[in-house]
């Protein structure tokens, strides 16, 4: 595979966009109405760029939230490095400056026959065609004694909102010498990075403020994307503080005890002053009930339209779908979204439909100056989504390469939400 430097890779991404923003427009055509259900990342990129098409379309958006915290960039909260208000981002520029009708409501369940869409206040929705992005559930019984009301001890914090204000607050008070303990799912799950860069910005927290702490990342797994960065990380900056047990050491997590913050692996028990338990995943419970999703518990779909391949009519985006190469992160669904908007927009006109132009750029933070980015394309071959090109970050990087990346990583978060919300 050639290698890329970040600003060919930009090119060629931004170039294929390009083309990819450029639905004909129809004429004299009814407008089409177009329900999307879920107002995260994927939704909320499908409705807006669905309604600034030169299709006429008529786009609902149904969410029950007032407003979206972005999970992404939470951890710079977890860590003290970020007010927890600046990761919310409410719907008003998409009603105001698009024309989507925002429903704040929840589905309650989709009738693929009729073409409608019950919400749980007892009204229903016509569409012509549906997107739905129900991001993600936790699988049930994954982990023995991990239930709702395990949550509130023993915290997730893998939806950003309530979890993550109780994980801060157990991380405030939690006395400097105690234990914090990072349960790692199996793979796939949202935003395979974030486990780590979570141990990574709250050790950097721990060493100004409870510098006897220790942190244990017990894994589902026995390696994980960019290990020799963050492992070289953690060497540099937070030296015998973290340490990553996989799981061919300690045989898997199997069960959690609430009542003494206890994880019980298949040889040991590790007793922890604060525990952040991130449970198996699977696509969100409307996709299970809808059919939409296969014995995996994801949802298969078109790589190039993101219809779903159960479901004719249904589209799906996010971290819902069966991505191929493509990981769940929010950079992900954005760039789903908007090939899938691009392909509805184009089949309800009768127009070409232009090839997907789908592409992954993220920044990971392993200190507060301390940063690494990757940019990675994908195409559809042979019914999956591969990789194509990526520009990915080296343990060699000097400090210099580092902190720009550091500061890159607030633009970068600032002109993604508003290139989603507004």
């Amino acid at each position: 595979m050639k290698s890329w430097t970040r600003r060919e890779f930009g090119c060629l991404t931004g170039a294929g966009l390009l083309t990819a923003l450029s639905p004909r427009k129809a004429r004299g055509q009814a407008k089409a109405r177009v329900v999307v259900i879920g107002g995260g990342i994927g939704g909320a990129t499908v409705a807006k760029y669905l309604a600034s098409s030169a299709t006429a379309v008529d786009v609902t958006l149904v969410e029950p939230r007032q407003s979206y915290t972005t999970c992404f960039f939470s951890n710079l909260y977890l860590a003290g490095l970020r007010p927890f208000e600046s990761l919310g981002h409410g719907y008003e520029a998409l009603a105001r400056q698009y024309g989507i009708t925002v429903i704040h409501e929840s589905a309650a369940a989709i009738d693929p026959a009729a073409n409608t869409v019950a919400l749980n206040n007892g009204s229903k929705l016509s569409y012509d065609r549906l997107v739905v992005a129900p991001g993600i559930a936790f699988r049930d019984r994954a982990l023995e004694g991990y239930d709702d009301a395990a949550m509130e001890i023993m915290p997730h914090a893998w939806n950003a909102g309530p979890q993550s204000k109780l994980l801060r607050r157990q991380l405030e008070s939690m006395e400097d010498g105690g234990l914090f303990l990072i349960v790692v799912p199996p793979d796939p799950f949202r935003c395979p990075p974030a486990p780590y860069e979570r141990a990574s910005l709250v050790a950097s927290y721990f060493q100004n403020s409870k510098p006897k702490a220790k942190i244990l990342i017990l894994d589902a797994k026995d390696k994980f994307n960019a290990q020799d960065v963050f492992q070289d990380a953690w060497n540099r900056h937070y030296p015998g503080m973290i340490e990553w047990l996989p799981a061919q050491f300690t045989g898997g997590v199997t069960a959690v005890d609430p009542k003494t913050r206890s994880v019980i692996t298949a040889g040991a028990t590790f007793k922890a002053a604060v525990a952040n338990v991130v449970p198996a995943q699977m696509a969100g419970r409307l996709a299970q009930q809808a059919g939409l999703t296969d014995q995996s518990g994801w949802c298969p779909v078109d790589p190039v339209t993101f219809e779903s391949a159960l479901q004719p009519g249904i589209h799906l985006v996010g971290d819902a779908i069966i991505g191929g190469d493509m990981p769940k992160s929010a950079f992900c669904a954005n760039s789903q979204a908007k090939a899938c908007a691009f392909a509805i927009a184009a089949d309800l006109a009768g127009s070409e439909r232009f090839p997907a132009h789908l592409f992954n750029t993220c920044y990971t933070y392993l200190a507060p100056d301390d940063a690494f980015s990757n940019a990675i394309s994908f195409q559809p071959v042979d019914g999956k989504l591969k990789r194509v090109l990526n520009f990915v970050s080296k343990v060699e990087e000097g400090a210099d390469i580092r902190r720009k990346a550091a500061r890159a990583a607030e633009g970068w978060y600032d002109a993604f939400t508003q290139d989603v919300f507004g």
